[in-house]
């Protein structure tokens, strides 16, 4: 019974290991470029497991940010799987010790988060972990294979396909804020925001660990203003 909750996790979890394969393979090339070796690129994605978090992190590295930069910046990036997480825990079976839930809560990602959270049933601990392994090695692979890649394509090449992060993180954003006045409010705001910092002479002097901190901070916050909940619905 074990063996089965487990596999029923793990082919769960291969449509998101395939997916993030492709994904963490531009972030080992970005990795690489801000002069991160391989092992470190691949140690990173191992124990974090979050793309936008990761590639805010190693250019906020590259720039020579302060470890405080780093600390706000990934803790405001990241703040949302704290959410998940209280989201999940009313869909674990009860009984599951302190411990195992520590370390089911190293795996909750966007899309990990929505499969567990669309289970009709509760899960285990076991269902979990089989719903982890493919997204971590995934993850880990493709890093891994997008750090190395650095060392034999030519900087044309990797410069080519430095951008597929930027195009995900575009393709994520562009159909929700179609359907959604709030989401496209904050989008623009957030690119408000960061085009005045790049282009102002002496705004354009504060490193970019404090650039994104603000830009999140301030665009999430007119947000929160202007579009609130209204009975724990939201307002389109």
């Amino acid at each position: 019974m074990t063996n089965n909750h487990y596999f029923t996790g793990v082919k769960d979890g291969l449509p998101i290991g395939l997916g993030y394969l492709s994904v963490s393979f531009a972030f080992g090339i970005i990795a690489f470029q801000c002069g991160l070796n391989i092992f470190q690129s691949v140690l990173i994605s191992f124990t974090n497991l979050t793309s936008a978090g990761q590639f805010a992190g190693v250019n906020i590295l590259a720039a020579g940010g302060t470890l405080l930069e780093l600390a706000l910046t990934t803790f405001i990036i990241n703040i949302r799987y704290m959410l998940m997480s209280f989201s999940l825990s009313q869909k674990i079976e009860e009984g599951i010790p302190w411990y195992q839930r520590a370390i089911l809560s190293f795996g909750i990602t966007d899309e990990i988060f929505a499969v567990a959270s669309q289970r009709k049933m509760d899960f285990n601990f076991t269902y979990f972990m089989g719903l982890m392994t493919l997204p971590i090695i995934g993850w880990s692979l493709g890093t891994f294979l997008g750090a190395y890649s650095g060392n034999i394509f030519p900087q044309s090449i990797q410069n080519a396909l430095g951008i597929m992060l930027y195009a995900m993180f575009i393709a994520i954003i562009v159909e929700p804020a179609k359907e959604s006045k709030p989401i496209t409010v904050v989008t623009l705001t957030a690119i408000a925001i960061s085009c005045l910092f790049y282009f102002t002479p002496v705004l354009k002097e504060l490193s970019v660990g404090w650039i994104v901190i603000i830009a999140a901070l301030v665009s999430s916050g007119i947000g929160a203003v202007c579009f609130p909940l209204k009975g724990g619905m939201e307002n389109e």
